[in-house]
């Protein structure tokens, strides 16, 4: 069975340290998320694409610079994008996805720890799933190593990325 996330109940989110001291937080605006699941229900697989230059933190300058060279080379590389190679079921619904994400053209393997739902039908006859995914993975490793040394010694830029991907998707077929 294959599910599409529904984009008006579906997000990916991210949050950053920021100059050692608190976080800033943003997602993307345009993306498309599938997955798979066999007849029982259980997840087999997750596919997602995002449109790099979606990205939003709620600065204008900000969000300039991440689509920079210095960060996602939108200009270079449009989409970043995930795709699952193992998933391992733990009980009632949760499941740890592996896979490769690939920022500028690199992928390189994470891993998600994933809950989903139980089908419902919505107020429309369709069958809906909702899955929540979060995960955490170094920045420098894709080579977005573009940071500044604050007078205190912090970092400006954290090198941790932590994810999240809330989504609702319809059942096709």
């Amino acid at each position: 069975m294959k599910w599409n996330a529904d984009p008006a109940h579906s997000q990916i989110d991210f949050r950053v340290r920021s100059m050692g001291i608190g976080s800033v937080r943003g997602g993307f605006d345009s993306f498309t998320f599938s997955a798979e699941s066999d007849d029982n229900g259980a997840l087999t697989g997750i596919e997602a694409t995002i449109e790099a230059g979606s990205i939003n933190t709620g600065g204008g300058q900000r969000d300039d610079h991440l689509k920079s060279a210095d960060f996602l080379d939108v200009e270079n590389h449009p989409q970043l994008s995930f795709r699952s190679s193992q998933v391992d079921a733990l009980g009632d619904g949760k499941y740890r996805v592996t896979g490769d994400l690939s920022i500028r053209g690199d992928a390189k393997p994470i891993t998600l720890e994933v809950e989903t739902s139980e089908p419902i039908n919505d107020l429309y006859g369709n069958s809906r799933v909702a899955a929540s995914a979060t995960g955490t993975f170094n920045r420098m490793d894709w080579g977005l190593i573009w940071n500044q040394v604050l007078e205190a010694g912090a970092l400006l830029v954290g090198e941790e990325v932590r994810i999240t991907i809330d989504v609702q998707g319809i059942v096709e077929g």
